[in-house]
């Protein structure tokens, strides 16, 4: 039920996500800057929201509590994107979807762990994600369909996307319950002070990441260049679609090869494909080179999404995991923010090309931090 419940969330958002940066900048004529940075204050607010989350099951100690509070904030959203007709509106709306986005993750896990014996929890927590990859292809594909059915009426396809949202909160409410005697969510707390014990090995990680993270700025840009690239409106939520294709078909064999092999040389590998698509998605003047972009952005995400999280476990100590994590999730918060904002802005200035031939060279500087690694992991 938390698979379907994480589904038809998922639905709901890719439907709003994959067109709400051509309505941003066609319908209410917002800039590239101001894209980026509605983009990144709302990663960043997701961030922060992880840190409220962990106060509130001290509080509550109830999942589904927390759950229901984290998906209905998602689901209320679903009812400001249509009838918004300024930038802070959507701001609002954003805030609001990553509030909740925050706030549920936790409570939802502790669910998943709750009920599911030993034996089948790998299985169990593989289920939830693969249900949510499939309303990362639904979502779009939906989009899609509406587009041509409500001739380009942006508004009147987010008002579509608020049916999933409440189908989500319908299951979740009736069908999921409260795992008996597993009220509390159990999870590392955050302390500040705690950053400063943190070793060299692990700050290391967080910078690393920090550079990728300016690398790899938001997904609306990349949807900004397919019109660019001569695609119609009505089909560039598919971008999404074939981004998703490449990311699901390559995170499970890339996971279990970092069991076996270890992580760094498959985020070097990730990075290849990040820059790769920085230099395609810059040139990109037709359909068929932005298709293969995006193939290429896709395919970073396959070979890197939880590898840097795998690094900064193995390099902190267990008394420490909860700070180096909340440290670590708090600094590549703040950095989307300055990435996609800096990409909005260089896009404004300086045309479509100039954030993905940054964030190549950005992706170039990551690969050569990847390469001292070794130095690095020595000398702590």
């Amino acid at each position: 039920m938390l698979g379907i419940v994480s589904l038809l969330m998922d639905v709901s958002s890719e439907m709003i996500n994959s067109l709400l940066p051509l309505y941003l900048a066609t319908g209410l004529g917002a800039s590239t800057l101001a894209i980026g940075a509605i983009e990144g204050l709302s990663v960043a607010i997701a961030t922060l929201s992880k840190f409220l989350s962990g106060m509130l099951s001290d509080v509550s100690g109830r999942a589904k509590l927390l759950a229901v509070l984290g998906y209905g904030l998602g689901a209320l959203s679903r009812l400001i994107f249509p009838w918004a007709v300024s930038l802070d509106q959507i701001v609002l709306a954003k805030a609001m979807d990553r509030v909740g986005k925050g706030i549920r993750g936790a409570p939802r896990d502790a669910i998943v762990a709750a009920v599911s014996p030993p034996e089948i929890r790998g299985a169990s927590f593989g289920l939830r994600k693969s249900l949510d990859t499939v309303g990362g292809f639904v979502g779009p594909l939906l989009a899609v369909g509406a587009m041509f059915l409500l001739a380009g009426d942006i508004p009147s396809v987010f008002l579509l996307a608020a049916v999933p949202a409440a189908l989500c909160m319908i299951v979740l409410v009736v069908f999921v319950k409260e795992p008996p005697g597993q009220h509390a969510i159990k999870r590392a707390r955050f302390r500040l002070g705690d950053a400063f014990g943190l070793n060299r090995a692990v700050w290391a990680v967080i910078a690393l990441a920090a550079v990728i993270m300016l690398a790899r700025f938001s997904e609306a840009f990349v949807l900004l260049k397919a019109l660019e690239a001569g695609i119609a409106p009505a089909w560039v939520p598919l971008s999404l679609v074939v981004m998703h294709a490449a990311y699901g078909l390559t995170a499970y064999p890339v996971g279990r090869l970092s069991d076996r092999i270890g992580t760094r040389g498959l985020l070097l590998v990730s990075l290849v494909f990040l820059a790769a698509a920085h230099l395609v998605l810059a040139q990109a003047a037709g359909a068929w080179v932005y298709v293969a972009g995006t193939v290429f952005w896709g395919l970073h995400m396959g070979f890197s999404q939880d590898l840097l999280g795998a690094m900064i476990a193995g390099a902190t100590p267990d008394h420490l995991k909860g700070s180096a994590f909340g440290t670590f999730n708090l600094v590549t918060g703040l950095v989307v923010l300055i990435g996609n904002i800096l990409a909005g802005w260089l896009w404004q200035v300086s045309g479509s090309a100039a954030p993905f031939l940054v964030g190549a060279a950005l992706s170039v500087l990551a690969m050569l931090v990847i390469a001292l690694w070794p130095r690095a992991g020595r000398a702590s």
